[in-house]
C-alpha cells in the first residue's frame, strides 16, 4: 500500500475559550489572530513534510479551507510549491483545490506550475468546497457542480490543447495556450475526495477518477459508495481496482489504546468541538435546503446507512473522550495494533492507498514530530509491504 499523510495545518494555538456556547464567533475578527503563532504553524508543518520525505512516506495531502482557523492552507499551491523546494521524493496531493470558486485558468496554470516546480510530483485533486467557502466567495450554492465540471473541463483543456477557446456559462476564453505545461503528461493525476453524493460519484466513474469512498468511517457507507462508484466506473467502460480508492483514517501509535486516547484524546476534541464545524453547516437537511446537494444525493445509500450521512453538528459538538474510547474506527492504541486496525480496514473496503490524519487538532509540533517517527519506523515499513488486491463489491 502507498501511505499518504493528510494535514489540515490548523492553526497552532487553541482558541475554544472563545467558543459562544457551542460555536466559535464567526467571522472570526482580526484581534484573535497573532501571526507569529501563524508563521510557526507553517515552519513545524514544513518541517513535519521534511522528516516525512526523509522517513519514506509516499505523500503529502495539503487541502483548501478558508476564512477559520480550522485550516491555514487558503491556497494550497502556495504551500505545494514551499513543500516541493523542501522535499525531493513524497507525492505532492492537492485535495484539493475548490474549483466553483476560483478562475479555472489561473488554476491551471499554477498547478502546471508547481508540477514543473517538483518535476512531476504533483497529484491534482479537485472538490467543491464546504457551503462556507460558497458564502465567503459569493457563490451560490445551487450553481457549484456546475461550476465545478466546466471549471474541470477548462482546466482539462488548458493542459492538453495546442490553443483552446471556451465558451461557457460562467467562463469565457478564447485562444489561449499556456506557460508552462504540466510536466507529467498528458497532466498529473487526479484525485476526488467523495463525501456521499451520488452526481460527484458519477462523475467520477464517467472520468475514471479515484476517489476517497466516503469521509464517515462507517463500513457499511463506504461499501455503498464503492458499489455505487463500480457501477458508475462499469457503465463507462472502466473497472473498478484498489489503485481507485484512497481510504481516509485517523492513527495514533502509542504504548496502548488507553495511552493514545490520554495523548491524543485532547486534540481530537478540539478539532470536534471547536474547529469541524466553524461557520459552516454540515447538516444533509440544511445543504439540501440551500441547493448544495439533491434531495436525492444519498438515494442509493442503503436505508440503514443513511443515517450515517445526516452530518449532523452535534455529534461533533457532544463528543467526549468517552466516545473517543469507544470509537473502534480510530487506529489508535501499540504499532501492531495500529499495522492490523489499517490493514483490516483497506482490505474491508478494496483500497490500495491510505491517507492518514496525524494530527486533526492543533497538536504541539514536537509532538506531531515524533508520532511521524514512531510511525514511520514501526508501522510504515508493514503497510508498504502489504498490497491490496482486490475491491469487495458486491
Amino acid at each position: 500500500m502507498k501511505v499518504f499523510a493528510f494535514d489540515l495545518l490548523p492553526y497552532g494555538e487553541h482558541l475554544g475559550h472563545l467558543r459562544e456556547g457551542t460555536e466559535l464567533p464567526w467571522p472570526l475578527p482580526k484581534k484573535h489572530f497573532n501571526p507569529k503563532v501563524a508563521a510557526q504553524t507553517y515552519e513545524e508543518h514544513l518541517q513535519a513534510w521534511t522528516l516525512m520525505d526523509e522517513l519514506g512516506y509516499d505523500g503529502i495531502g495539503f487541502n483548501e479551507h478558508h476564512t477559520s482557523p480550522y485550516g491555514l492552507m487558503n491556497s494550497p499551491n502556495i504551500m505545494v510549491a514551499a513543500a516541493a523546494q523542501r522535499t525531493k521524493n513524497l507525492k505532492l496531493l492537492v485535495y484539493g483545490n475548490l474549483l466553483p470558486i476560483h478562475d479555472p485558468l489561473r488554476l491551471a496554470e499554477e498547478l502546471a506550475m508547481v508540477d514543473c516546480l517538483s518535476e512531476g510530483r504533483l497529484i491534482s485533486g479537485f472538490a467543491r468546497g464546504i457551503p462556507r467557502e460558497h458564502n465567503v466567495y459569493q457563490v451560490p450554492m445551487k450553481d457549484s457542480r456546475a461550476r465545478f465540471e466546466e471549471s474541470w473541463e477548462i482546466i482539462k483543456r488548458a493542459w492538453t490543447e495546442e490553443v483552446f477557446s471556451y465558451e461557457g456559462k460562467f467562463w469565457t476564453y478564447k485562444d489561449v495556450a499556456i506557460w508552462p505545461r504540466p510536466y507529467q503528461q498528458p497532466y498529473p493525476p487526479v484525485w476526488l475526495p467523495v463525501t456521499g453524493s451520488k452526481e460527484t460519484i458519477q462523475f467520477a466513474g464517467r472520468e475514471d477518477i479515484p476517489i476517497t469512498p466516503g469521509l464517515v468511517p462507517h463500513l457499511g457507507v463506504r461499501h455503498d459508495i464503492v458499489n455505487y462508484y463500480a457501477q458508475c466506473l462499469s457503465e463507462n467502460g472502466y473497472q473498478i481496482t484498489p489503485d481507485h480508492l484512497i481510504l481516509p483514517a485517523n492513527a495514533f501509535v502509542a504504548d496502548s489504546r488507553a495511552d493514545a486516547v490520554k495523548q491524543a484524546g485532547p486534540y481530537s476534541l478540539y478539532f470536534s468541538q471547536t474547529l469541524f464545524s466553524h461557520g459552516n453547516i454540515t447538516e444533509a437537511s440544511l445543504q439540501t435546503q440551500q441547493g448544495y446537494i439533491n434531495s436525492d444525493a444519498y438515494d442509493y445509500v442503503k436505508p440503514e446507512n443513511r443515517v450515517f450521512m445526516s452530518g449532523n453538528r452535534e455529534n461533533y459538538r457532544n463528543m467526549t473522550i468517552e466516545k473517543i474510547e469507544q470509537n473502534e474506527d480510530l487506529a489508535w492504541g501499540t504499532a501492531n495494533e495500529v499495522r492490523d486496525k489499517l490493514i483490516e480496514t483497506a482490505e474491508a473496503v478494496g483500497a490500495n492507498t491510505l491517507l492518514i490524519s496525524f494530527n486533526r487538532g492543533a497538536m504541539p509540533g514536537d509532538m506531531f514530530m515524533e508520532q511521524l517517527r514512531r510511525f514511520g519506523a514501526d508501522v510504515l515499513p508493514a503497510l508498504q509491504a502489504h498490497e491490496v488486491k482486490t475491491v469487495p463489491v458486491s
